[in-house]
């Protein structure tokens, strides 16, 4: 039996959202028009941004507004970002209700010529949102944790390609290929875990985790999601909720239960102890191993961690996943 635990979120602040392709503003290279010689471009989270340098490398100046590890769902920008958005020609949300505070501060100061493009609402329709244990139907709020989807990913690199190519000409080619290299590296890495999900027991193919960010890998590679920790009010689950997680965890078997580097939580533990599942806390979802710089501290390395970490502690197999490689692309 699957195991829900409610909240009750504030509403919903109002977000103008686009017809069709989910962007706004218009023109070539409106970089320009700023005295910058490269196309300024700002995103929130650690993936987004990644994909970003791998497409584009030191041809644009990036910006990344929430910090390496900083929890999204409750980051409120910082009054200084309002700059960074004011001058930004194309400025990359995720979309999907994750950064309401950031875009409100990006509709207030950006240029009327500055592109906004929204990843996820370019990428899926409603009618394929996810609504789970930490994203309820009931509050609205669709799980917005697309990228851990590699198809969906791959779907991402591709609208940030067409937006540099459309905003920045004079590179058009080089954003081109580093796409169709990031792309030939996704594709690697889809077939991967298809191949780790087969080799997985069949009984094993469930995850618990803490944060609630695995809906939608779960939804392509035929793995079940039983049941999340943390609450969508991000408190911690009160001691009935947990009773009624340990009875779930003995009554599947699963092997392993996951939290997360962002969210460090005594729960998971003591549901470990309890019943003699091994806790791995070391689960990412936006953060990137390794310090920047580093070969693995890119989306792709975020995602080999993760499939090592998570297959492996499933008792499956990871050979598949060490031909892939997570370096990054652009100069």
């Amino acid at each position: 039996m699957d195991f829900t635990i409610s909240r009750s979120l504030a509403p919903v602040l109002a977000v103008v959202m686009l017809a069709g392709a989910t962007f706004s503003g218009c023109g070539p290279l409106a970089a320009s028009q700023t005295g910058s010689a490269r196309l300024r471009v700002v995103t929130t989270v650690a993936p987004h941004a990644d994909l970003v340098r791998q497409i584009a490398g030191d041809r644009v100046d990036l910006v990344q507004l929430v910090p390496d590890g900083a929890d999204s769902h409750s980051f409120e920008p910082r009054p200084s970002d309002a700059g960074a958005l004011r001058d930004a020609d194309l400025i990359i949300f995720n979309g999907l209700h994750l950064e309401v505070p950031s875009q409100r501060l990006a509709d207030a100061n950006r240029r009327p010529d500055a592109r906004v493009l929204l990843l996820g609402d370019s990428t899926i329709t409603p009618s394929e949102w996810v609504f789970d244990f930490s994203f309820p139907a009931s509050e609205g709020d669709p799980n917005p944790h697309l990228w851990l989807d590699i198809t969906y990913a791959r779907r991402f690199a591709e609208l940030i390609r067409d937006q540099l190519v459309e905003l920045d000409p004079k590179n058009a080619d080089d954003y081109r290929r580093n796409t169709d290299t990031l792309s030939g590296r996704m594709e690697q890495l889809d077939a991967a875990i298809f191949q780790a999900v087969r080799a997985l027991p069949e009984n094993n193919r469930r995850l618990l985790t803490y944060h609630d960010s695995w809906a939608y890998f779960a939804r392509r590679y035929g793995m079940s999601v039983i049941g999340a920790i943390q609450p969508s009010d991000f408190s911690e689950p009160s001691p009935r909720e947990v009773g009624a997680l340990i009875d779930q965890v003995r009554a599947t078997g699963v092997p392993a239960i996951f939290g997360s580097e962002v969210y460090p939580s005594r729960v998971l533990e003591v549901i470990g102890q309890e019943t003699g599942a091994r806790y791995v806390d070391s689960l990412r979802d936006d953060e990137l191993p390794g310090q920047p710089g580093h070969p693995n501290h890119t989306y792709l390395g975020m995602m080999l961690e993760d499939m090592r970490t998570m297959f492996g502690a499933l008792g499956g197999r990871v050979d598949m996943f060490d031909g892939i490689d997570p370096s990054p692309i652009a100069p």
